[in-house]
Order: C-alpha cells, then sequence, then structure tokens
C-alpha cells in the first residue's frame, strides 16, 4: 500500500514538472519524434543480418541462418583492410582535426575588432554548406594533372608533376585536409559558445597578476573548456567507424582502394550494388556495436578523471 502511494507520488510529481516546462518539452518534441522515426525504428530491420533476407519473402519468410552472415565478415579477406583503413582516417580525425576548432576559437576568441571577427567567422563557414561533391570536384580541378593549379606551380619551380588522385599515398591526406577546409570553420561554434561563458573576472584577475594572452588561454579558457572539449571528444569516439560515405566514395579510385576503402563504402557495394543485404546490415550491425562499446569506455574514462561525460 505503501509502495503504491510512493509511486502515485512520483508520478504526479513527474506531470507537474511535464506541466510546468511544457514549453520546453514542446520545443524538443520534434527532435525526438525525427530520433525515433528514423534512428530507432529502423533498428528493427537488423534482424536480417541473422537472415538469409530475400526481399520477396520478406522478414516474416526469410531463412534464419545465425551469426552466418557475422563468420562471412570476420573471415573476408577484406575485413582486416576495411578495419584497418577506417581506423587509420580516424585516428587522423582525432589527431589532426580534432584540435584545430579548439585552437581557431582561440584564436577569433582573441580577436578584438567584431566586424572583422564576424568576416572571418563568414569565411570559414561557408565550407560547411558545400557538398562533398562540390569539395572533391574543387580539389579535382586543383590536382589534376592536366592543368592543375597545384601541378602547374610544381612544374613551374622545376619539379616533376605528382598524380594526387591516383596515387595511394596521397589519399589519406586528401581526405583530413579536406575535412579541415569543410568542417574546422562549422566545429568552431560550440567552443567558441563555450568560451563565452568564461568569467571575464578570471582574466582581469590574471591582467593583474601579469599574465599575458597566452598564459590566460592555458590557465583559464582552455581549464574552463575543458569539460565541452571532452564531451565533444566522446561523441567523436562513437563514430569510430563512421567517417562519412560521400567524402570517400568520391575519393575512391581503382589505384587507392588498398588504402581508401572502409565499412561505409564496402556496405554500399556489397548491399546496394551486389544485393547481399543481410551481408551488409551485419557489418552495420557490427560498425553500430564497436561505436556504443566505445562510447561508453570513453564516458566511463572522463568520469574517472572528475569530469562530467554524457549521461
Amino acid at each position: 500500500m505503501e509502495s503504491a502511494t510512493i509511486k502515485k507520488g512520483r508520478k504526479h510529481e513527474i506531470l507537474r514538472n511535464i506541466k510546468k516546462n511544457k514549453l520546453i518539452y514542446l520545443m524538443i518534441l520534434p527532435g525526438i519524434v525525427y530520433f525515433f522515426i528514423y534512428k530507432y525504428l529502423p533498428m528493427s530491420g537488423l534482424v536480417i543480418s541473422f537472415q538469409d533476407y530475400k526481399p520477396y519473402l520478406g522478414i516474416s519468410g526469410s531463412d534464419w541462418v545465425g551469426f552466418e552472415h557475422f563468420e562471412r565478415l570476420f573471415t573476408s579477406p577484406d575485413f582486416w583492410m576495411i578495419f584497418r583503413n577506417t581506423l587509420i582516417l580516424f585516428v587522423l580525425q582525432i589527431i589532426i582535426f580534432f584540435p584545430i576548432p579548439i585552437i581557431i576559437s582561440l584564436m577569433l576568441n582573441e580577436v578584438r575588432h567584431s566586424l572583422y571577427k564576424r568576416g572571418i567567422q563568414t569565411l570559414i563557414y561557408i565550407p560547411h554548406f558545400m557538398s562533398w561533391v562540390v569539395i572533391v570536384s574543387i580539389s579535382y580541378v586543383m590536382l589534376t594533372l592536366d592543368g592543375g593549379i597545384i601541378n602547374s606551380l610544381i612544374e613551374y619551380f622545376g619539379f616533376e608533376k605528382i598524380n594526387f588522385l591516383m596515387n595511394e599515398e596521397w589519399f589519406r591526406p586528401m581526405y583530413i585536409l579536406q575535412v579541415i577546409w569543410r568542417e574546422a570553420g562549422w566545429g568552431t561554434i560550440i567552443f567558441l559558445a563555450a568560451i563565452t561563458g568564461v568569467d571575464p573576472q578570471l582574466y582581469e584577475a590574471a591582467k593583474m597578476d601579469g599574465a599575458n594572452r597566452l598564459r590566460q588561454m592555458w590557465h583559464i579558457t582552455l581549464p574552463a573548456i575543458r569539460s565541452v572539449i571532452i564531451i565533444m571528444l566522446i561523441l567523436k569516439i562513437g563514430d569510430v567507424l563512421e567517417l562519412g560515405f560521400e567524402h570517400v566514395y568520391l575519393l575512391l579510385n581503382a589505384s587507392n582502394r588498398e588504402v581508401g576503402e572502409i565499412f561505409d563504402t564496402y556496405v554500399y557495394t556489397a548491399g546496394l550494388q551486389q544485393g547481399q543485404f543481410s551481408y551488409s546490415t551485419a557489418v552495420g550491425f557490427f560498425k553500430g556495436v564497436v561505436g556504443l562499446i566505445l562510447v561508453i569506455f570513453a564516458n566511463r574514462l572522463a568520469k574517472r578523471f572528475g569530469e562530467e561525460g554524457i549521461y
């Protein structure tokens, strides 16, 4: 009887809280609906990774094969190639790309002329609104052997032209430079917002103690936004096997497949081009599980070091 009363009291408390903050819940409702329809409902389709799925038979009529597709994935000669390529590109993003928005944010925060600052922000935000098709196409025009501005400059200075587009050694540098070009400016938004929340009195006190701009950034700004940096890093780690299909697919060709094929392009090739729906779903399932495990691990590690984490 007492437990039923407690449950009833909690229910009324939840309802009062919802009624009190109804506008906030109304604001997040579209996001909840979006994630439910496009992220959670499709998860029911993961069952076909354990079946020999035939579209004309449907999920209920397809034969159950258990872990056969996962065994095929882990024993495939392509598995370690795509796993290695995906991991290397991810590490390059973490080591090279991830710190760049933070550095740009710190630099923009030091710009005192508001018009100049807004102009720079606009310029570095613009590439984000261009599709990967445009970004890669511009890169191709600049790097091509026949009339590309980069190779023209190389030839002008007396060096031999470089076939950037067909050389597997240049695939990864091209990939990471294009990611920086398109996403570095957009990535500064969250960090700049976090920096604006730093108490100005801390900077004034640091000035009185004789700290220069660099010291202020190191001892005040960075510690103040450390929790935001860690949260963004955890979210980034969750995308360890999710590097973006479109970008990599546009860069791939027969000459650089050995260093450029990743899980996203492999799923497209196996699933859509070859019609192996169950197998490609198993690959996607594997990606999701790895991402989930890494997010949980990174979150627990952050909490162990005294940070809040994402949950």
